[in-house]
């Protein structure tokens, strides 16, 4: 199997691994005032702070969850206030955002799409221009994850901002220079095994001027904002992958683009015609989709699937479906070109040789998909 689906999920490093181990077997509540409890918040809090340096925020502005599904959430419904009131979202959202806004409208608020352009992007001044003075909320996020088109997040901010701003980052983080002060939003999220880290943990950086109304109660962990007791092990893999992610990032996208050029030449070369969706320069190198005329996506996912090649048709959380992208939808891309898109996306440990091995293995699939097609 040549794995090209990263952006779904990444392999834990075993660097990562090997720095959770003590603490996947240490004893003590880090909530717990005893020797063995205080060990253990004392590393909790180291990988806070890792965190916060590493990417321009305060550690008290860092908040572990379960994920960036629970990190969007508690943004998005943390921060919005009680209906009635404006929202400004950006339609190529992950569903994690899209779902939760939705549940807004069911409230009273009123959602206001943001235009998007061919290749994908929000433009800052479509932000800007929009803003009114009930705004509550503002949702763009960093990098997408299906086309890798990067946003204009800092330039999106409204100068005096009245509402809240919140950021999806999961697919830019460990992958682009991300700094939360310096994008100047309310909270950004973001998920370890998007980056080599472990399942099962993300965070939601959060201003800590902002004023956000918790969707758990229980203890008083994370000043009450995320109550529940967080795994130390958790924390310090994820703080462990992220400080590995940033070192090696310049060199990784590098790297990425290269491939990302083989690819795309090798797929242009064996199974013309192809369609590139998304920004053809200055997207997330790592994240391809590509669109086959003459080919259906459900057909030709599970071909390649056979062909032992893992891909995917659109994000993990929606894939499932196998439905039209609504973020190529968001584009304005239609028809054949929209029914037959797959999402590549790039990550370590490819060689030449599996990009090679991989674009011969879908050429095949797509060519002899077509032929099918046009005897039918």
């Amino acid at each position: 199997m040549i794995y090209l689906d990263f952006n779904s999920t990444a392999p834990m490093r075993p660097e990562v691994l090997e720095a959770m181990r003590p603490w996947l077997l240490a004893t003590g509540n880090p909530a717990s005032a005893h020797a063995a409890g205080r060990k253990v918040r004392q590393a909790l809090e180291d990988a806070r702070e890792k965190v916060a340096a590493l990417l321009g925020a305060f550690p008290d502005e860092v908040i572990f969850t379960s994920g960036a599904t629970e990190a969007n959430n508690l943004a998005i419904f943390g921060l919005c206030g009680d209906p009635p009131g404006h929202i400004l979202a950006n339609p190529t959202e992950h569903p994690s955002v899209i779902e939760p806004l939705k549940r807004l409208v069911e409230r009273g608020f009123d959602i206001e799409w943001l235009p998007v352009t061919s290749e994908g992007i929000i433009p800052a001044e479509a932000v800007q221009s929009r803003v009114r003075g009930d705004t509550r909320l503002i949702c763009v996020m960093l990098a997408n994850h299906e086309t890798g088109a990067i946003n204009p997040v800092a330039e999106s901010v409204p100068a005096k901002p009245q509402a809240a701003v919140h950021c999806d980052a999961v697919q830019a983080v460990g992958k682009i220079p991300v700094n939360f002060h310096k994008l100047g939003v309310t909270s950004l999220s973001a998920s370890a095994h998007k980056f080599y880290g472990p399942p099962g943990i993300g965070f939601l950086l959060l201003n800590r001027c902002a004023k956000l109304k918790p969707m758990l109660f229980g203890g008083q962990q994370q000043q009450s904002r995320r109550p529940g007791t967080e795994s130390a092990a958790l924390a310090i893999g994820l703080a462990t992958a992220l400080e590995l992610a940033l070192t090696e990032r310049e060199a990784m996208q590098v790297r990425m683009l290269d491939q990302r050029h083989r690819f795309l030449a090798g797929l242009e070369r064996h199974c013309a015609p192809v369609d590139l969706n998304g920004p053809t320069i200055g997207g997330l190198p790592q994240t391809i989709n590509v669109s086959f005329p003459g080919c259906r996506a459900d057909a030709l996912f599970m071909a390649v699937d056979l062909a032992e090649v893992a891909c995917a048709t659109g994000s993990a959380c929606s894939s499932g479906s196998l439905l039209p992208s609504p973020v190529l939808q968001a584009m304005g891309i239609t028809g054949e070109r929209l029914l037959s898109a797959m999402r590549f996306s790039l990550g370590a440990g490819l060689s030449e040789s599996d990009i090679d091995v991989a674009v011969l293995r879908i050429a095949k699939v797509a060519r002899r998909l077509r032929e099918t097609e046009s005897e039918d």
